[in-house]
């Protein structure tokens, strides 16, 4: 594999990384006891995520394409504008990333895990989850959130942007789906921002943690593939 390609596979998992550190880092923020920030409510964390993906967009984006996602990276290769060789690699450097990224976090914030006692609250901090539990209902709201998410992005490709202004346009995409898509399921849509967390939230010595739930953690990364595929099917068709 040549440098090129190391680079760009680099620039994934640090990008995931900032991704997560400040994704989750505003969940802490908002579901952690004795922050300042604490009960601030969805509008805080849909801006904190907003602006988490505008600056790991802004980090990886000079060295790589700065996917952040896997279900992105698999409807680029899909569209024809990445190669499929890398589509691997890229995958792993991102959940390693947002792994580690969530291992930040849990540092960032250490003093207090053990004065929240709300598993879930915990939980959600690392991962999302449903508002209520219908798996099917579930997987089509991110299917949708995620159709949303890469068919806005393919569609971007089609415009000219001011030098630097890509990262807050794609920072707005993700406001807007947060606001209006987010309260069903937590608006997952990337397989490696849900799955990378939910690991090292079991991974991690939280005594007040709870269960890493599972048997959910499907839906957040199936819901996401389907939502690409069919994004760069229509994307296809029109262009």
């Amino acid at each position: 594999m040549d440098t090129s390609n190391m680079t760009q596979i680099f620039s994934e998992f640090l990008g995931t990384m900032i991704l997560i550190l400040l994704g989750d880092g505003v969940c802490a923020a908002v579901n952690l006891k004795k922050s300042k920030a604490e009960a601030s409510g969805w509008i805080v964390i849909a801006f904190g995520w907003a602006m988490a993906v505008t600056i790991a967009v802004y980090v990886a984006g000079y060295m790589g394409p700065a996917h952040l996602n896997p279900a992105v990276t698999v409807a680029m290769a899909m569209t024809g504008s990445f190669d499929w060789s890398l589509v691997v690699p890229f995958i792993i450097a991102q959940v390693l990333g947002a792994l580690l990224g969530a291992v930040l976090v849990w540092l960032a914030y250490l003093p207090h895990w053990q004065v929240t006692k709300d598993q879930g609250a915990i939980l959600g901090t690392f991962a999302t989850g449903p508002a209520i539990r219908n798996y099917p209902a579930n997987m089509i709201t991110e299917v949708i959130g995620t159709f949303v998410l890469v068919l806005g992005l393919l569609s971007f490709s089609q415009h000219s942007f001011t030098d630097g202004l890509n990262p807050l346009v794609v920072g707005a995409l993700i406001l807007s789906i947060g606001l209006s898509l987010g309260g069903p399921t937590g608006y997952a849509i990337n397989p490696a921002r849900d799955f990378g967390p939910r690991l090292a939230h079991q991974l991690l010595p939280i005594s007040t943690k709870g269960d890493s739930d599972w048997g959910y953690s499907w839906v957040p990364i199936v819901g996401p593939v389907v939502g690409a595929v069919v994004a760069s099917g229509v994307y296809m068709m029109m262009v």
